[in-house]
């Protein structure tokens, strides 16, 4: 009686309103969703690249070089590795792993990491595994920014944005300059650090493959100490940094450096993200790691715990015994490293020839990692349907629709730089290199076509 009482008024009360305010309620998506929800949408690299699957499905041959990721008959992952993880299922090791993840994997990484950088974890409680990198920069920060609090990374970056919303903190980019290698120095840091709660850095960095100097990066370590040490006096919250180094493993003729190495003070305040995702062209094990302070460590496996992000059991102890067998590991890194550089110069040495030919393009190496950066001075142009280029995405849908080539701006990484605005990230590993070298005279036709606007 009492539902069928309040159904009744509900019914009387709609009865009344009238038929656009009916519709209204009717169409609007919004009030059926978290303002979370309404709020976030896909990336712009995700939205490009539904729009080459797009043309794909319809039959069009599409050179695709925007996801990071493997063509695996190309860059298979390790032997040992795959070999490891079937001997791991076939030992039945398909149940729950620990939420920290297996020991001996930890393990390893503590060792790697003493290793490499002279820099020492306790694999007991400061360092965590994860089903990939990314849920342990989103678990990263859940533990340690609150909402409305600031969050401070330099652009272009990926997908600090997006991580930042979903944690309800506030955001801020700091535009970098190609004369830094588009990557952000102390002084470009230091006014914004000051109310923050996270600076996020990642290097090697994506999109551009450039990595910190040793000097930049231990005048930006030091810079988080003296704010640190600031906040102390005051009892205010400390400033973490959050670094990311999925791509370090990948280095091509550079060294790659450890904040903690560099500066053990800021080790209380620092997370370093990892794993084998890239370094292994295992994008698929999903196999990452962490390492930090034991209290932000163990905060970050309740945030594990609770999204379910667990790295397979299997994998996992796979990913330990690839790690624990090292002539194996620099042998298959020094191989796998060749042959990513193989493909990327095919596609820098077709742009340089462009590029002396007169076109307005220009192409950089990485230091590391598997993206290469071109340079597209196209802004103004007139595409042969009569429009004007006005912005990167123009390029890019262009170079889709035209040469059959499809790269991602720089402005989708949150560059907002008139300096930046030319240059395109290439991901040079997810397709064969012949493929990448067959698209070459279309993409040279397609800019050929363009006239200059009058």
């Amino acid at each position: 009686m009492f539902i069928d009482s309040l159904l009744n008024k509900t019914d009387t009360i709609y009865s009344s309103l009238s038929a656009e305010t009916k519709f209204s309620i009717a169409s609007t998506e919004k009030n059926k969703l978290s303002n979370l929800a309404n709020e976030l949408d896909y990336s712009e690299i995700i939205q490009l690249e539904f729009y080459v699957q797009e043309q794909i499905a319809k039959g069009k041959e599409i050179c695709d070089l925007i996801i990071g990721d493997f063509d695996t008959t190309q860059f298979p992952i390790p032997a040992f590795l795959r070999q490891e993880i079937q001997n791991a299922y076939e030992a039945r090791h398909n149940d729950y792993p620990p939420l920290e993840g297996v020991y001996s994997l930890r393990e390893e990484i503590a060792k790697l990491t003493r290793k490499n950088f002279n820099v020492d974890y306790d694999p007991s409680g400061e360092i965590i595994i994860s089903g990939g990198a990314r849920p342990l920069l989103y678990a990263a920060l859940l533990s340690l920014v609150s909402p409305s609090e600031l969050v401070v990374y330099p652009a272009p970056s990926w997908n600090n944005m997006y991580y930042a919303k979903m944690c309800g903190a506030k955001s801020m980019a700091i535009q970098t300059s190609l004369a830094n290698h588009f990557l952000p120095t102390a002084r470009d840091l230091s006014f914004s650090l000051k109310k923050a709660r996270v600076l996020s850095l990642c290097s090697p960095q994506n999109p551009v493959g450039t990595m910190f100097s040793k000097q930049v990066l231990k005048e930006i370590c030091d810079l988080v100490i003296y704010e640190n040490k600031r906040r102390l006096m005051y009892s205010e919250k400390p400033l973490y940094l959050i670094y990311d180094q999925i791509y370090w493993m990948l280095t091509q003729n550079a060294e790659h450096y450890n904040p903690a190495s560099l500066c053990p003070e800021i080790k209380d305040y620092l997370i370093v993200i990892d794993g084998g995702s890239k370094s292994f062209a295992a994008t698929g094990i999903r196999v990452g790691w962490a390492m930090g302070p034991k209290l932000v460590i163990n905060k970050m496996k309740l945030m594990i715990e609770h999204i379910g992000a667990i790295a397979p059991k299997a994998e996992q102890l796979a990913m330990a015994a690839l790690l624990k067998n090292d002539k194996y590991l620099l042998d298959y890194l020094h191989l796998f490293k060749n042959k990513i550089l193989n493909s990327m110069l095919v596609l820098h040495t077709a742009i340089q020839t462009m590029k002396q030919e007169g076109l307005p393009v220009d192409s950089m190496l990485p230091m590391a990692g598997i993206y290469i950066s071109i340079n597209f001075d196209l802004k103004n142009k007139v595409m042969p349907n009569g429009k004007k280029i006005k912005t990167a995405k123009d390029i890019s849908l262009y170079f889709i629709d035209q040469a059959g080539i499809a790269i991602v701006p720089f402005t989708s990484f949150g560059t907002t730089s008139i300096e930046a605005d030319n240059w395109f990230r290439a991901a040079i590993c997810t397709i064969a290199p012949e493929q990448i070298a067959a698209t070459i005279p279309r993409l040279r036709e397609a800019i050929l076509k363009l006239n200059i606007a009058a």
